[in-house]
């Protein structure tokens, strides 16, 4: 066996803390399995668009007890560098994922251990709460415990700036290098001085926030699906709708209370085909016009809505276009502004302006919509992934608030004997047809990333002149920047006037994925430009197809 790799495992076992992983390491060093340990050390997980994030098990590669625990220490001696003082107090919580307990109190005893205060949520909770207790209390930073939507071997560690938003460059790289670094810990428990449990109170905070935003003015006769993928949204959203005066919600009951197996899903993400079937069950059983699904950490937020047609998945740029043509005049009343990604739907852009609202683009991720506005406001910022923030409260996004504003517009459009559909056909009618689609492929194996960029680089070694019938226009590798963004890994192949298409490596799978958008001319019915536009993108997508091969 490589000795530098022998040297490496053996100096990860002493600092471990989980006597499981340090056997389970153990076992494969005395067996010389060196592929095996090459997994789980040649790529430690690192700080992609949400934090660490990746399966649970023994070594840097994996989620444990150790990596939660040098991530932690990286998290304490980048507080210090930058200067901000972690007796602030460092807000604490977590998921109901496997492990997501065990890793909550690795955190905690660490920070207390170091001499921090520590503001820990009383239970699993929805992940929104930790960058909204951050920003309510002032607090240094803030650590979350989840994988969100990702599959149940999978766990994360989300951080959170003072500011409320996730960490961004060169924070991530700082804490990451102290945590490589990091040497054994000094560990305390929660009988510690610096241990505070967030009052009930606080939570209610939020909940009064979002209710005198969003509640109804009457009970409404809007009929509800609601499901939380088997994740820690039920119990909040479920209260929340009751207190909006929506009468007849309906949850899912197979999937209501928290389980990190996931027995009913393969993937727990409301983007997933077949995700929303058991939901539309209920919804069928319960005559349902709505569908309200929250990922398992309840920070992103699903819909459909049903026509005389039958049921309609929402794409996540439809549901921004939504929210946002709810919130515009409010927002520009306010002064405040909105934002989307450079892989979003280009149509917010234009309905700002109609508005007199500022817009800006920003690079993929909420990181980056959550300090959009600068030292200004952001009334609404989305992107494409399900993602909305429609409050300042919190600067991320949060699926339980935007479940409140989705359904009041849904309630005050059925007054007028109207839909969702309608306002969607206003707003293209307006501003014209926007498609949307992605195309994703997964790698697997340890060289997965590495097969990943490489794809991405392939292509923009030799980029293509068509992409179905459409001419590619220009190519832009998005490593120099663009739209005056800073540089990120991916190429745009604008299409003219008829749209464009984003190639980038996945920040939280080993995916690469392309993201489309097609506009085709104002000509013609809406169902026209509709049709024209689903032949445009089957086109692009078959291109994309042959292209990004492994």
């Amino acid at each position: 066996m490589n000795s530098s790799l022998r040297d490496e495992v053996i100096a990860w076992i002493a600092l471990d803390p989980d006597e499981n992983d340090r056997h389970t390491l153990q076992v494969l060093l005395d067996a010389d399995d060196e592929a095996e340990l090459e997994r789980r050390f040649a790529t430690p997980l690192t700080f992609g668009t949400a934090g660490l994030r990746g399966p649970e098990m023994a070594g840097p590669a994996g989620m444990n007890r150790a990596t939660v625990r040098r991530a932690t220490q990286g998290v304490l001696a980048w507080l210090d560098q930058i200067g901000v003082d972690a007796t602030k107090g460092v807000v604490v919580g977590r998921d109901a994922r496997r492990g997501s307990e065990a890793f909550n109190d690795e955190v905690v005893q660490v920070l207390l251990g170091a001499g921090a205060v520590v503001f820990e949520l009383p239970s699993p909770l929805p992940t929104p709460f930790v960058p909204y207790c951050v920003k309510a209390l002032g607090a240094a930073a803030g650590i979350m415990i989840t994988a969100s939507h990702n599959p149940p071997e999978d766990n994360g560690y989300k951080l959170y700036a003072r500011d409320g938003a996730q960490i961004i460059p060169p924070d991530d790289e700082t804490v990451e290098r102290f945590a490589r670094n990091a040497g054994p810990a000094i560990l305390a428990d929660r009988s510690a001085p610096g241990h505070v449990t967030v009052s009930p109170e606080l939570l209610e905070e939020y909940r009064s926030h979002f209710l005198d935003r969003f509640q109804l003015d009457e009970e409404s006769d809007l009929r509800i699906t609601y499901t939380p993928l088997h994740g820690v949204g039920g119990e909040t959203m479920m209260n929340l709708f009751s207190d909006a005066l929506y009468k007849y919600v309906a949850p899912v009951a197979l999937q209501f209370k928290p389980d990190g197996s996931f027995p009913t899903l393969p993937f727990p993400n409301p983007e997933e085909p077949g995700a929303l079937d058991l939901a539309i069950e209920t919804a069928n059983e319960t005559n349902s016009t709505l569908i309200i699904a929250n990922d398992p950490d309840a920070d992103r937020l699903g819909a459909a809505a049903k026509d005389r047609n039958g049921w309609h998945l929402l794409r996540g740029d439809e549901i921004g276009w939504l929210l946002a043509s709810a919130l515009l005049e409010e927002i520009g009343a306010a002064g405040q502004m909105v934002a989307t990604t450079i892989v979003s739907s280009t149509m917010l852009a234009k309905m700002a302006q109609a508005s007199g609202v500022s817009f800006a683009t920003t690079l993929t991720g909420f990181k980056w919509i959550a300090r959009a506005a600068g030292s200004g406001v952001l009334g609404f910022g989305y992107e494409e992934a399900l993602g909305f923030a429609v409050d300042a409260r919190v600067a991320d996004k949060d699926g339980l608030s935007a479940a409140l504003a989705l359904s009041r517009l849904a309630h005050e459009l059925s007054l007028a004997g109207q839909t969702l559909f309608d306002r969607l056909d206003e707003l293209e009618t307006r501003f014209g047809v926007h498609s949307t689609s992605q195309f994703a492929l997964r790698a697997e194996g340890p060289e997965a990333v590495a097969t990943i960029r490489g794809v991405v680089a392939k292509l923009a070694a030799a980029p293509p002149t068509m992409l179905g019938t459409l001419a590619v226009a220009e190519v832009v590798d998005l490593n120099d920047g663009w739209l005056g963004l800073p540089p990120t890994e991916g190429l745009a192949l604008v299409l003219g006037s008829m749209g464009r298409v984003i190639v980038r490596p996945s920040g939280t799978e080993p995916k690469v994925k392309a993201y489309v958008e097609v506009t085709p001319p104002r000509e013609g019915s809406l169902a026209d430009q509709r049709a024209l536009a689903a032949e445009l993108i089957r086109g692009v997508l078959e291109s994309l197809a042959a292209l990004l091969r492994f």
